[in-house]
C-alpha cells in the first residue's frame, strides 16, 4: 500500500503545449508515478480548463504559434506562456506553474519567475530532470496543503478533529482565524455532522477569551419555559420547586464564549428574549424584575435555511441579522472528499489508542470505498464507521469486509457529486465529467480498471474518454 505522503504525491496537472506528441511525451513520463495529466493546445483551451478543473501544477510551452484568440498577447503566441502563468495565478493560486521553452535564456528565465514560475527547464527535455521537478513542485504543493491543516482542534461527543486540507476548509479556518479576535457574533451553518461544534469551540480557543469558559447550549426538543431557564436562570421561589437562585448560562459563561447549537429551533415567543439579552447585554432571571450584567461571545449553529425559516414565520429576521455578524457555513464531506483519507488516518489511530492496541493499515480497496461513498451523515457518520471497522477487526488491517455492509454497497445518494470545489451552478456536462474522471483517477492512483468501476462505466468507454478528453 502507498503510503500517504506517496499518494498526496500524485499531482493534478496540466499541460498546455501546441505540440501533440511533445505534450504526449510529457504526459507519458509523469504517468508511471501515478500523476493525472490532462493536455490542451492552445490558450483558449488552457484558461477553461484553470477556469473549470483543479490543479497541483501547470506546465505551459512559452512560444505557441496557433494558440491566437483574444487572450494571448500577441498573433504569433510568441508570449502565450506569460499568458497562461498570470491566469493560472489569477484561476488557481495554490498550482505551481512551469515554464517549457525551446527558447531559453536568461531574461526569459527571469520573466518566468516574475510571472510566478516555479521553475523553469529548456527543450529538449531531460525526462528524468523533468520528472524530479515536478516532485518538487508537487512536495511544494504537498507542504503548502499540510501547512493549512486543521489536523485536530479537540475531541467532542466522537468527534475527530476537522481536517482542512481541501480548498474548502483551509478558506474556512483563515475566516476562524481573522473573526476569533473579535467580538463579532458568528452564525454556523451546515449539514449534521459537518463538526459546527468543533469550529465554535475553535474560535474560542483562537479568541481573547480562550482562558475564560466556552459554554454550549442545546435550543432543540425544549418548551419555552425550560430554555428560558436554562438560559437566563431564576430566583427562589420564582416556580414550584426553586429552592434556591440559579444562574443560567448566560451567566455563567460571563468572560467566556456562549454556543447556542440548533438555534434554528428555538422557540418563536423566547426569540425576542433572546434578542434583547444580545442586544443589552443583560439578563434577567425568572421571579426578578432587577437585570444582571453579562459579558459573552455569541456563537450559534444551525441546520436549517433561517432565510426560509424567517419566510414561514418561524424565525425573527431581526435576530437571524443580530446573530449573523459574520458566517461561516461548513460544506458538506462529499463536497470535500480529497479530505476523506486524512480523517480516516486520524480516526483510525485515535480508537485504535483507545482499544490500547496498534495502529492497523487500511486497504486502498477500503479507502477508495469510504471515499467514494456520499456520507449523508457527514464526518459523524465516517468516523463512526470507522470506529465499528476498526473495533471489528480486531487488529487485522482493515478491508472492504470490515466495511458496514450498507457503506461497502454503495447505498447512498447517487446524485452526490464526486469532485469537491464549491457550486457546480454553471459548469458544463463535459468539464463535469473531465473533472470526475480526473479525480477518480488520482484517487485509484490511475488504476483504469478500478476508476471505471467506481464511476460506473466500462474500460473501453473510459478509454475513449481519456482519449477524447486528452487525459492520461
Amino acid at each position: 500500500m502507498a503510503s500517504e505522503t506517496e499518494q498526496d504525491l500524485r499531482a493534478q496537472v496540466l499541460i498546455v503545449e501546441d505540440e501533440a506528441e511533445h505534450a504526449d511525451v510529457m504526459a507519458d513520463a509523469l504517468r508511471k508515478p501515478g500523476h493525472v495529466c490532462t493536455i490542451v493546445h492552445d490558450v483558449p483551451s488552457a484558461i477553461e480548463e484553470l477556469k473549470g478543473g483543479a490543479f497541483d501544477i501547470v506546465v505551459t510551452d512559452l512560444r505557441m504559434p496557433n494558440s491566437g484568440g483574444a487572450n494571448s498577447v500577441d498573433a504569433e503566441g510568441a508570449n502565450a506562456g506569460f499568458v497562461i502563468l498570470n491566469e493560472a495565478a489569477s484561476l488557481q493560486p495554490d498550482a505551481q506553474t512551469i515554464m517549457v521553452t525551446a527558447h531559453g535564456d536568461v531574461a526569459t528565465a527571469r520573466t518566468a519567475f516574475k510571472h510566478g514560475a516555479f521553475d523553469f527547464i529548456e527543450k529538449p527535455l531531460d525526462l528524468a530532470l523533468f520528472r524530479s521537478l515536478i516532485d518538487r513542485a508537487a512536495e511544494k504543493v504537498l507542504l503548502r496543503h499540510h501547512a493549512g491543516e486543521f489536523s485536530e482542534l479537540v475531541q467532542h461527543d466522537g468527534f475527530e478533529g476537522i481536517i482542512a486540507g481541501s480548498e474548502p476548509m483551509r478558506r474556512i479556518l483563515e475566516t476562524v482565524r481573522k473573526v476569533a479576535a473579535s467580538n463579532l457574533s458568528v452564525l454556523i451553518t451546515g449539514e449534521s455532522g459537518t463538526g459546527k461544534e468543533l469550529i465554535a469551540e475553535a474560535i474560542h480557543r483562537n479568541s481573547l477569551r480562550k482562558s475564560k469558559k466556552f459554554v454550549t447550549f442545546n435550543c432543540a426538543g425544549q418548551s419555552e419555559s425550560l430554555i428560558e431557564d436554562q438560559l437566563f436562570g431564576h430566583v427562589r421561589g420564582a416556580f414550584t420547586g426553586a429552592e434556591k437562585d440559579r444562574e443560567g448560562v448566560f451567566e455563567y459563561a460571563d468572560g467566556g464564549t456562549l454556543f447556542l447549537d440548533e438555534v434554528g429551533d428555538m422557540p418563536l415567543a423566547m426569540q425576542p428574549k433572546l434578542l434583547r439579552a444580545l442586544e443589552s447585554g443583560e439578563v434577567i432571571r425568572l421571579g426578578s424584575n432587577d437585570p444582571r450584567k453579562t459579558d459573552v461571545r455569541f456563537v450559534t449553529a444551525t441546520n436549517k435555511d433561517l432565510p426560509e425559516a424567517i419566510k414561514a414565520g418561524q424565525f425573527r429576521e431581526d435576530l437571524y441579522f443580530r446573530i449573523k455578524g459574520t458566517q461561516v457555513h461548513l460544506p458538506a464531506l462529499r463536497e470535500r472528499r480529497e479530505d476523506i483519507p486524512r480523517i480516516v488516518r486520524h480516526a483510525v489511530a485515535r480508537f485504535a489508542g483507545e482499544l490500547n492496541a496498534p495502529v492497523p493499515d487500511i486497504s486502498d480497496a477500503a479507502m477508495m470505498r469510504l471515499s467514494s461513498f456520499g456520507w449523508p451523515g457527514n464526518v459523524r457518520q465516517l468516523l463512526n464507521v470507522v470506529q465499528n471497522m476498526v473495533v471489528i477487526a480486531g487488529g487485522e488491517p482493515l478491508d472492504v469486509r470490515h466495511i458496514p455492509d450498507d457503506i461497502a454497497s454503495g447505498e447512498d445518494n447517487p446524485d452526490a457529486p464526486l469532485a469537491s470545489g464549491g457550486s457546480l451552478a454553471g459548469t458544463s456536462l463535459e468539464q463535469l465529467e473531465k473533472r470526475a474522471i480526473r479525480e477518480t483517477l488520482r484517487l485509484t492512483g490511475g488504476n483504469r480498471e478500478q476508476t471505471a468501476n467506481l464511476l460506473g462505466i466500462g474500460e473501453r468507454t473510459l478509454y475513449r474518454k481519456l482519449k477524447e478528453y486528452g487525459l492520461r
